[in-house]
């Protein structure tokens, strides 16, 4: 069958994306689903900063691909042996497909499962397989296992999480990756006990789904830091009980200052290891601090070893929430409704799959929160 897509072919184009065009708008082959697969209508798609680090090169990835894996649409067809789902239903994608045999996946930790891992380093669907090619014949690869810039996607069952037919598809396509990456940190990753003194760095989409799950939990004092002024406003409106603007030399200090000496959770949630530095410097004796973002393979985090020991700091990784997406994503989703978790305030702007390079130079520029590519 045919569908439009949008196709990164090389990485590393030069901004601004609107004239060098490193998205291709077109029409392509899409296979039907094999075993254990489900052919899904998009209707939306939220840009993220995991599908812009893919653009600009600092997360490598098998090309050509159809970028992509932030969505939310319509089961239009079930491949043989899927049983979870039926034809209409309104699915979630989650950008680790679990296996549920490994030891990752025994162990309630479908993050990190191996074999999904192994398929989104390779740009293939959970079971080796590519369903998208062009009308010549050249294969194209998935990206993590989902390519949601497309109005027709293939994807394995795995891939996937029923959701409330009434909620909104663009309002459920975040929770896919922004929602389920920031608030899982902070449930998840975390733990975060009530009443905690914390900090978020970084405040896109996944930052500031953090802040609303760190509010949640009823945080007592909660820091958001981000080098947009913008961006710092709205995390007041969240709720953040101080703003600091990364760029500024006494940030710090002044931080520091307002903690007397540091938070007890700091979340590091900009890609970068210079705002991961920051995050380590604000986190207090018997801190912990989480960091979601992800930066360049060679970016490297350095830290004082005698600082660990002495002051028994705990750093530690978050990735896809280390969340469990459909225990999680339906449970988040409860929480929103509930009128807990605004998250609907992270949605900045709509747009068409024509207006997705501009749309990225947004996203580079650290304009907005989440944008979001609506299909018809």
């Amino acid at each position: 069958m045919k569908t439009r897509a949008a196709i990164l072919t090389q990485m590393g184009a030069a901004a601004p994306y609107a004239v060098s065009k490193p998205l291709e708008i077109a029409e392509i082959e899409l296979s039907p689903p094999g075993p254990g697969e489900v052919l899904v209508r998009m209707r939306a798609a939220g840009l993220c900063h995991s599908d812009l680090s893919v653009i600009d090169g600092n997360r490598p990835r098998p090309m050509p691909m159809v970028l992509g894996h932030e969505g939310a649409g319509v089961v239009e067809q079930l491949g043989e042996g899927v049983r979870a789902l039926v034809v209409g239903d309104h699915v979630v994608t989650a950008f680790v497909p679990s296996c549920g045999h490994c030891e990752p996946c025994a162990a309630l930790r479908p993050a990190l499962c191996e074999p999904g891992a192994a398929s989104n380093t390779a740009g293939t669907l959970l079971s080796g397989a590519r369903r998208l090619r062009r009308p010549t014949g050249e294969v194209l690869n998935h990206h993590l296992g989902v390519s949601a810039f497309a109005e027709l996607a293939t994807v394995a069952a795995e891939s996937l999480v029923k959701v409330d037919r009434t909620l909104p598809f663009d309002e459920a396509a975040v929770f896919g990756c922004a929602v389920m990456t920031g608030v899982g940190a902070v449930i998840n990753t975390a733990a975060l006990p009530r009443g905690s003194s914390v900090a978020v760095i970084g405040l896109g989409g996944v930052g500031l789904a953090a802040l609303l799950g760190a509010r949640l939990q009823e945080a007592r004092t909660l820091i958001a830091i981000d080098l947009s002024d913008t961006k710092l406003a709205l995390a007041r409106e969240l709720g953040a009980t101080h703003t600091f603007n990364a760029g500024d030399p006494d940030c710090l200090a002044a931080v520091r200052e307002t903690t007397q000496g540091g938070v007890e959770f700091a979340f590091e949630m900009a890609g970068s290891a210079k705002a991961m530095e920051l995050a380590y410097k604000i986190t207090r004796r018997g801190g912990t601090t989480v960091t979601a973002g992800l930066s360049h393979p060679n970016a490297l985090f350095s830290v004082p070893h005698v600082g660990i020991v002495a002051e028994e700091r705990t750093i530690k990784g978050s990735y896809l929430g280390s969340a469990v997406p459909r225990r999680d994503i339906p449970r988040f989703i409860e929480w929103y409704q509930a009128g807990r978790l605004p998250v609907k305030r992270l949605l900045s702007e709509h747009l068409v799959l024509a207006d997705i390079n501009a749309a990225f130079d947004r996203l580079a520029q650290g304009q907005g929160v989440r944008q979001i590519v609506q299909f018809p």
